[in-house]
Formats: structure tokens, C-alpha cells, sequence
């Protein structure tokens, strides 16, 4: 049985992962009340930008185990993945630099629907992934439920982060194939089981 690729396991848990990191980062430095450039913020921020960096890598490594009958849809989905991921790296990167923001603003249709465009792409990828069965129904759903939670309140991305994390973790296994009943996948077990007991008639 093959199995996801390196990138696809280690991208399925940093992302989220600094995305936590992020959230968490965002409580300290608002703590005081008021939210602006510091250690917390900056740090928050790059933990942010490298999270994006990642899941914009983990769409792409994604697109190439969708199902074959759906390859086209997995590029258009992959595609809209990377727009978004690209659309959230240019205002976090303004808001580490305001002079980058200053001389290279993201027009408003971008920042708020191209970086939509984000989760829009993710979604479509997991359902691919669910339709293969190499992930579970409940993956996109919980990825859904972590963005609608962000959207809602950006003080719980903590909390929207491990839903996120939790979405993703099966990808983290080496195995692709998931069950519809959710368990392991035995058949690769019972296909040596035969080998066996064949060989041993053979033998004997």
C-alpha cells in the first residue's frame, strides 16, 4: 500500500501547530489591552506567516494523491489553496512591516475574498481526499468548524488551531487508505494471510 508522502505528514502538523503557536502569542500580547508591534507580536506573526507558507506547501503535496477521476478539480482546488495561503502572506507581512504595507497594499477584494479563497481550496482538497478514502468523513467537517471558528472570533484561533490540527492528523499517518467504518485498512493483511497459507500447501 503506498503511503503520504513526507511533506504531506510533517506539513499536516506544523501548519496548525504554528498556527497554535500564533494564537497563543496573540492572547499574551493582548493582555495589556492593546495589541501592536512587541516581541509577542512579531514573533506571533512569523509563526503565522511560516504557518501559511506550509499549508500553501501541504495543497500542493495534497493535489497529487487526489482521486484520478478528480484530478482537474484537486489542481483547481490546490490552485485556490495557494491564491489564498499568498493572500494571507502579503497582509501579514504588512502587518510586520508597515512599510511594506505602505508601498504594496493589498487591494480589500483580496485581502478579505482572495484569502478566503484558502479554506475554499483546503475543503475541496479534503473532500477529494474523503471521496478516496484517505481521510475521514469528519476531516473536512472539523477543518471547516476550526475556520468558521476564527472567522467568528480571531480570539479563539487557539482553540480553532487544534480543531485544525485534529482535521488534519490523519493525514499524518503513513497510511492513505481510510476505511469508510473508520478503522485500519486489514485487507493488505489478509492478502499475506493467503500468501502464507498458499506457500504452506506448496510446502508440504
Amino acid at each position: 500500500m503506498s503511503s503520504n508522502s513526507v511533506i504531506v505528514r510533517r506539513t499536516a502538523v506544523a501548519a496548525p501547530a504554528l498556527m497554535f503557536g500564533y494564537g497563543v502569542l496573540r492572547f499574551l500580547d493582548g493582555r495589556d489591552g492593546d495589541r501592536g508591534n512587541g516581541i509577542a507580536w512579531d514573533a506571533g506573526h512569523v509563526a503565522f506567516f511560516a504557518a501559511m507558507v506550509l499549508f500553501g506547501v501541504l495543497a500542493v503535496a495534497l493535489r497529487p494523491i487526489a482521486p484520478a477521476w478528480a484530478r482537474r478539480t484537486g489542481t483547481v482546488a490546490a490552485a485556490l489553496a495557494l491564491f489564498g495561503a499568498g493572500c494571507f502572506l502579503w497582509v501579514i507581512a504588512g502587518d510586520l512591516s508597515p512599510a511594506f504595507r505602505e508601498a504594496a497594499p493589498l487591494p480589500d477584494v483580496l485581502e478579505t475574498g482572495g484569502s478566503a479563497l484558502f479554506p475554499l481550496g483546503m475543503l475541496m482538497l479534503l473532500g477529494l481526499l474523503v471521496a478516496a478514502r484517505r481521510a475521514p468523513v469528519w476531516s473536512p467537517l472539523l477543518f471547516g468548524a476550526g475556520i468558521a471558528a476564527i472567522t467568528v472570533n480571531l480570539d479563539l484561533l487557539p482553540v480553532a488551531s487544534l480543531w485544525i490540527l485534529a482535521a488534519l492528523a490523519p493525514l499524518a499517518r503513513r497510511d492513505e487508505a481510510v476505511p469508510s467504518h473508520g478503522r485500519p485498512d486489514d485487507s493488505h493483511r489478509e492478502v499475506s494471510r493467503d500468501a502464507v497459507r498458499a506457500q504452506f500447501k506448496t510446502a508440504i
